[in-house]
């Protein structure tokens, strides 16, 4: 396979990633955040994930034994000459919108981590340590 045919389908594999990415960022700032829903995204991105280690382990092996050097260079150079540049910044330009979409998720992630351990911590201190147990159901519910 040339080249631009493998660029073109990593390419589309990280706009897949993308969507998932965005699908999960909205799906994060809504109110109440459906656990199930994140899960399925979860495991999808993690297929989309799978298969692009693979795309890129395949153009990886196919650079190195070109005699292209390895790394962003070797990969700059085999797409220079393989006349397929500009899928290639593509390529990178989507990557690095997927990282940022990442980055970004799991900051929103983090942020309602910190505010539900606030929200228990004060349910807590306000109701002693026994309003919820290790399960987190009230002390009522496990009687």
């Amino acid at each position: 396979m040339s080249l631009g045919k493998h660029l073109q389908l990593q390419q589309q594999a990280i706009e897949q990633l993308v969507q998932l990415l965005e699908q999960e960022r909205l799906a994060l700032a809504q109110a109440k955040v459906e656990g199930e829903r994140l899960q399925e995204l979860t495991a999808s991105k993690q297929a989309a994930l799978l298969k692009l280690e693979q795309l890129e382990a395949i153009r990886s092996g196919a650079q190195s034994k070109l005699g292209y050097g390895s790394g962003r260079q070797g990969a700059f150079k085999a797409a220079e000459d393989a006349d397929c540049l500009a899928a290639w910044r593509q390529v990178q330009a989507l990557a690095q919108r997927a990282r940022q979409l990442n980055l970004a998720n799991g900051g929103a992630i983090r942020q309602r981590m910190a505010c539900n351990q606030k929200i228990v911590g004060f349910l807590n201190s306000v109701g002693g340590d026994r309003l919820y147990g290790p399960d987190g159901r009230t002390q009522r519910d496990n009687a």
